[in-house]
C-alpha cells in the first residue's frame, strides 16, 4: 500500500489534466491499491484498461508515457511516419491527438484522421501511406468505461510478441510526468497532416475488389453499435447492391456512451435486440452488426420465423464454404490455397478446406498471427494463396489489402453469402445445416471466468498454475487422449503462449487461456455429434469447469 500511496500522491502533485485530478480526489483506499499497484501492461494487444486516474488505467498520462516510449523506440530505429486512428469511445480523439503530438515531438511524421475509423483501416493506413508503425485508440468490444491503446508495424499488423518485448522496455524508462503533455495544436499541418479523402475511396474500392457476387435481392438491417463502422459499412453494402438496407436510428452515430447497448460486443445476443426487434418489422432477412471498431461481425438470421443468431465459429464456416465455393466455380481458387485459423477456432474448418485441397494454418489467438501468415506468404513471392483467415471471436478477412481482421468485408460477404443461398431458397441456417450433415456436426461453445482488481489476478494465476500441473484424466464423461502445454510444447511451429489443450476420446477439444485485454480466463470448447450428444457433452464439460474454477 504504501508504494501504491507515494505513486497516488505524486499524481496529485503532477497531473495537471483536470479531469485525472478529479478522478484523484473521488479514491477511495481500495481505489487507490487497483489504480496504482502496477503499470498498465502493453501487451501483444497493446494497452486496454478503465479509464480513470492511476498507473493501471487509460488516462491522458498512461497514453503519453506509451507514446513517448514508442517514439524512443522508432527513434532508435529511424522510424519516421505513422498512422493514428481512434473508434468512438469517450476520450477517443484526444488520446489520439495526445498520441500525435508526442509522436510529432519527435520528429515523427503523422497521419491523422479527422473522425474516427474503423481498426482495418488503420491498418490500410500504415499500408497506403507506407508509414513505419501504427496506432489506434480503442477498446475494441469493451463497455463503455474502457478505452485502449493498438500498435502496428510497417505491414499494418499489430506488433509481434517480440516488438511488444522491446516496446515494453523503452516504456518502463519513461517518467511519466519528466515534461508537460504536448499540444496537438502545436503540430498539425506541420508534423501532423490529416489523412485525405483518397485513403479512405481507395480502402473501399479494395474492399468491393474482394467481392464474389453483386448482390440482387436481399434485405437487411445493420447496426454499428454506435461506433466507427457507422458510414463506411452502409456505403459498401450499397455500392455492391444493397439497396433494402435499414440502419438502427438510435445506434446509427458514433457515441461512446452506448446508451442503448451498454456491452457492445456484437457476439453478445443482447447488444443485437434493437437490431433484432427492427428486423422483425421489417421482416428482414438478416441483421449485421459490427463493434464500435468495425473489425468484428455480428450475424442473425430469419429463420422459421424468427431470428436465430449464428456464433462467430458458425458464421466463419458459412463465409470460408462460400468463399472457396464461389472461387472454385469462378476458376479463380488459386494452387495450394491456404485457410489460417487460430488454434481455439472451430475444428470443421479443416473439414470443409480439405474439400477444396486448401492448406490450413493454425496460429496462436490473436489476428496479428493471421496477418503474419500472410507476411510470410508474400515474402515468398505466393500472398495470392491465401484465400481466407478467422478467429471464433467474430474476426474475419478475404484478401491482403489490410493485416487485421475486418468488420468491412465481413459485413460484405455475409451479405452476399446470404443473397446468394436465398437465390436456391436457402436461409444461412439451411446451409449451414447442408454443411453439418456433409462434414459433421461440430458445435463450440466459449465459457469466460471473471477475477477482478489485485486479489482476483493472483487468484487467476493461481487457479492456472494449479490446473497446468495438474493430472486431469477426463473431458467431461469421456478420457483425455491428448494435453497440450503451449508453455512447454511446440506445436504447429508455433511461440510459446500460456494456452492449455485436452482432447478426449469422444473427439471433445477444450482451450483454456487467460484473455489479454481482460480480467477473464477464456475456456473454448468444441464437440462433435448429434444435438442431442453434443449438449450432454457440453453440459458435462461446463460442470468440470465450474468445479475447477470453484464457482457456484
Amino acid at each position: 500500500m504504501n508504494d501504491c500511496k507515494k505513486e497516488y500522491e505524486r499524481w496529485l502533485k503532477y497531473a495537471k489534466d483536470e479531469s485525472v485530478q478529479n478522478s484523484l480526489r473521488k479514491m477511495s483506499e481500495q481505489d487507490v491499491i487497483n489504480a496504482f499497484s502496477k503499470d498498465l501492461q502493453f501487451g501483444t494487444a497493446g494497452l486496454r484498461g478503465i479509464m480513470t486516474a492511476g498507473t493501471d488505467r487509460m488516462n491522458a498520462y498512461t497514453v503519453y508515457r506509451a507514446t513517448e516510449g514508442l517514439a524512443r523506440y522508432m527513434d532508435d530505429r529511424k522510424m519516421t511516419s505513422c498512422a493514428v486512428t481512434y473508434d468512438s469511445r469517450f476520450n477517443g480523439k484526444l488520446f489520439g491527438e495526445i498520441t500525435a503530438a508526442t509522436l510529432a515531438c519527435h520528429g515523427i511524421k503523422v497521419y491523422f484522421t479527422k473522425e474516427c475509423m474503423p481498426t482495418p483501416f488503420l491498418s490500410f493506413m500504415v499500408r497506403y501511406y507506407e508509414c513505419s508503425a501504427g496506432v489506434n485508440v480503442t477498446a475494441s468490444h469493451n463497455p463503455s468505461d474502457y478505452n485502449g491503446y493498438k500498435v502496428y508495424d510497417s505491414y499494418g499488423c499489430q506488433l509481434t510478441d517480440e516488438a511488444a518485448l522491446k516496446v515494453t522496455e523503452y516504456i518502463e524508462r519513461v517518467d511519466t510526468f519528466e515534461k508537460p503533455l504536448p499540444d496537438f495544436n502545436d503540430y498539425i499541418g506541420k508534423q501532423i497532416v490529416y489523412c485525405g479523402g483518397e485513403a479512405e475511396k481507395e480502402y473501399v474500392k479494395c474492399v468491393l475488389s474482394q467481392s464474389l457476387s453483386r448482390i440482387e435481392n436481399l434485405s437487411a438491417v445493420y447496426t454499428p453499435l454506435n461506433g466507427a463502422g457507422y458510414k463506411i459499412v452502409p456505403e459498401t453494402l450499397r455500392l455492391n447492391g444493397l439497396d433494402n438496407l435499414t440502419v438502427v436510428n438510435e445506434q446509427s452515430k458514433p457515441d461512446g456512451r452506448f446508451l442503448t447497448c451498454p456491452y457492445p460486443n456484437p457476439e453478445k445476443r443482447e447488444a443485437l435486440n434493437l437490431a433484432i426487434k427492427l428486423a422483425e418489422e421489417k421482416q428482414s432477412d438478416i441483421v449485421i452488426a459490427n463493434d464500435p471498431d468495425c473489425d468484428r461481425l455480428g450475424v442473425a438470421v430469419k429463420d422459421n420465423g424468427g431470428y436465430v443468431q449464428l456464433n462467430g465459429n458458425e458464421v466463419g464456416v458459412l463465409l470460408l464454404d462460400y468463399v472457396l465455393t464461389r472461387l472454385a466455380s469462378k476458376n479463380e481458387l488459386p494452387k495450394n490455397p491456404v485457410v489460417v485459423k487460430t488454434i481455439v477456432t472451430t475444428p470443421m474448418v479443416d473439414a470443409v478446406a480439405a474439400k477444396y485441397g486448401a492448406e490450413v494454418k493454425n496460429v496462436l489467438t490473436g489476428f496479428k498471427y493471421i496477418g503474419d501468415v500472410i507476411n510470410k506468404l508474400e515474402k515468398k513471392g505466393e500472398r495470392d494463396r491465401f484465400v481466407f483467415g478467422f478467429e471464433e471471436s467474430c474476426g474475419y478477412l478475404k484478401g491482403s489489402y489490410v493485416r487485421d481482421k475486418d468488420g468491412v468485408i465481413a459485413s460484405l460477404l455475409i451479405a452476399e453469402c446470404a443473397d446468394y443461398h436465398k437465390r436456391s431458397g436457402k436461409t444461412l441456417c439451411g446451409r449451414l445445416n447442408e454443411l453439418y450433415a456433409e462434414f459433421g456436426m461440430y458445435a463450440s461453445k466459449q465459457i469466460s471466468y471473471r477475477f477482478d482488481g489485485v486479489e482476483g489476478e493472483a487468484v487467476k494465476a493461481k487457479l492456472l498454475s494449479d490446473l497446468r500441473n495438474a493430472s486431469v484424466t477426463a473431458l467431461g464423461n469421456s478420457p483425455v487422449e491428448n494435453k497440450c502445454d503451449f508453455l512447454t510444447q511446440t506445436e504447429y511451429d508455433l511461440p510459446k503462449s500460456d494456452v492449455l489443450r485436452l482432447n478426449s476420446k469422444d473427439g471433445s477439444r477444450l482451450i483454456i487461456r487467460p484473455s489479454g485485454t481482460e480480467p477473464l480466463v477464456k475456456c473454448y470448447i468444441s464437440v462433435c455429434g448429434d444435438k442431442e450428444e453434443n449438449e450432454i457433452k457440453f453440459e458435462a464439460i461446463k460442470r468440470q469447469l465450474d468445479k475447477l474454477f470453484d464457482c457456484k
